[in-house]
């Protein structure tokens, strides 16, 4: 007996210990997953219901049962050292996370995310999380947890952040190359700090660039400029999204995920019929980034171009009106080694016609350094085609005598400015500014409608009190565009950004 006994214990023992052993390699397979893959698991071992799509009678309350529970408040704090009296967005292209300012005690802003797994990791954007000292996540049921950024991207305003746990409901990740002009959407979030809010809306288009991301990447601390690093290539819709949206969940009508919702175009900073999600497709990469290296490896082509129309098209006396136009080819870079030149016009990548920048960068955005692309191009006519293999970021640097002077900047505004009384500076509740004093015809302050009178309070995010002041801010221009931020006659703010080429 006593040894059937000890032959029952030594099985019981070897049991366990094959048991640890599964479960320690199960726990290292499931870490190496993607969060697509790692979804694919999870629906596969919890089956849910499928989520139809209305087409007739429009009722969204299964899409919207479905999402809910996964979209969550981000509290944030700031302590009072911080410098928080910038809000990245504030303006015409408002940001919706609340704007935060300079205070002697801890300040306080809200957002939303998006939980994408169930052991807690949560998609948001960049400026939701961004400097916070603290990050607080409450859930539709009420739990409150803290969260540790896991990693952030300016140039996509993408963060991941994770908070401890187990078993918490995520939204399904969908296909947003899929996602069609027209299409129902539903945009789920806080708005106002509010509890979950679902609005609907359609899409109203794809591929848009509203130049944001780049005014918020500043020039490198050892002087030299970057080349053109942003990526946008947003989802618009005219679902109803407001300040505290940001970071929350843009789903199609099945429940799937297909955006994050980052900004919206206003000129009061509430809903005026304009919201921008980035999609999810691009999203994917980056977070899958995010948790297995904690930050982004982008990969580059190695050109600067512009968008051809018939205007450009003329000037530079090509007969094409679609496509880009290659203006440089920095050198070292992808395309100098795949043979690319100045006077190209790429026309394709991947086999699928470019019809703006945006389909580029996104669909590069999606790769990493050693990846390949085809790209497609005419060269005297002639359509062409190279397989370009992607290079890191050391690559893209750029000469900074290559950037435009703030000289020229400066006349192409057309505009004259005068210093501010101090009655004005009273009346706005500023201590700084600049008046708009003479708006020349022709330029660009006279073709985008500036009015004369207007106080500037930045460009390019540098305060400005004088003309020096304006020259020294021109100089930080990036991506061709100029950004600047004033005070209306009746006191309406309002920020409006220049292509300067």
């Amino acid at each position: 007996m006593k040894k059937i006994g000890i032959t029952f214990l030594t099985a019981c023992i070897g049991g366990a210990v094959a048991i640890g052993s599964y479960k320690l390699i199960e726990t290292k397979q499931h870490n190496s997953l993607s969060f697509e893959d790692r979804q694919k698991v999870y629906f596969a071992n919890n089956p849910h219901q499928l989520v139809a799509s209305p087409t007739g009678d429009l009722d969204f309350t299964q899409a919207a049962a479905a999402v809910t529970p996964a979209v969550i408040h981000i509290k944030t704090t700031y302590n009072s050292s911080k410098n928080t009296d910038r809000d990245p967005f504030e303006g015409m292209f408002d940001e919706f996370f609340g704007g935060r300012r300079r205070s002697l005690s801890p300040v306080m802003a809200s957002g939303s995310g998006v939980i994408i797994s169930e052991d807690g990791y949560i998609v948001t954007n960049n400026h939701v999380v961004e400097g916070a000292d603290k990050i607080e996540v409450i859930l539709p049921d009420k739990r409150s947890f803290q969260a540790k950024i896991i990693g952030r991207d300016a140039n996509t305003d993408l963060a991941l952040v994770k908070i401890q746990g187990k078993g918490f409901p995520i939204v399904k990740l969908g296909n947003s190359d899929d996602a069609r002009v027209g299409e129902w959407v539903l945009a789920v979030g806080y708005p106002f700090a509010l509890n979950t809010t679902v609005t609907a809306g359609i899409i109203s288009a794809k591929g848009r660039q509203i130049g944001i991301l780049d005014q918020n990447n500043s020039a490198r601390s050892n002087g030299e400029s970057q080349a053109r690093t942003a990526i946008e290539s947003f989802i618009q819709t005219d679902a109803a999204i407001n300040k505290g949206n940001s970071g929350g969940a843009l789903v199609n009508t099945r429940g799937e995920l297909i955006g994050i919702n980052a900004a919206i175009a206003s000129q009061s900073g509430s809903y005026e019929g304009y919201g921008f999600a980035i999609p999810i497709n691009l999203a994917k990469k980056i977070l899958d980034d995010f948790m297995k290296f904690g930050l982004v490896k982008r990969g580059y082509i190695g050109v600067s171009f512009r968008e051809l129309d018939s205007d450009v098209a003329k000037q530079l006396g090509v007969d094409e009106i679609n496509g880009l136009y290659v203006d440089q080819i920095l050198l070292g870079g992808a395309a100098e080694s795949a043979g690319l030149k100045k006077g190209d016009i790429i026309i394709k990548v991947d086999g699928k016609h470019i019809a703006s920048s945006s389909d580029l960068q996104e669909r590069v955005g999606r790769l990493r350094p050693g990846d390949k692309v085809q790209l497609s191009y005419l060269r005297g006519g002639k359509e062409q085609s190279a397989n370009v293999t992607l290079k890191g970021e050391e690559s893209v640097k750029t000469a900074k005598s290559g950037s435009r002077s703030s000289a020229e900047v400066f006349n192409k505004l057309g505009a004259s400015f005068a210093p501010l009384s101090n009655t004005t500076k009273k009346k706005f509740g500023i201590s700084s500014g600049i008046q708009l004093a003479e708006v020349r015809s022709g330029g660009l302050f006279d073709q985008y409608d500036v009015p004369k009178g207007l106080v500037i309070t930045s460009i390019n995010g540098k305060q400005v009190n004088s003309v020096d002041d304006i020259d020294s801010a021109l100089e930080a221009s990036t991506n061709d565009m100029v950004r600047i931020s004033g005070i209306t006659s009746d006191g309406s703010r309002l920020t409006m950004n220049f292509p300067i080429r």
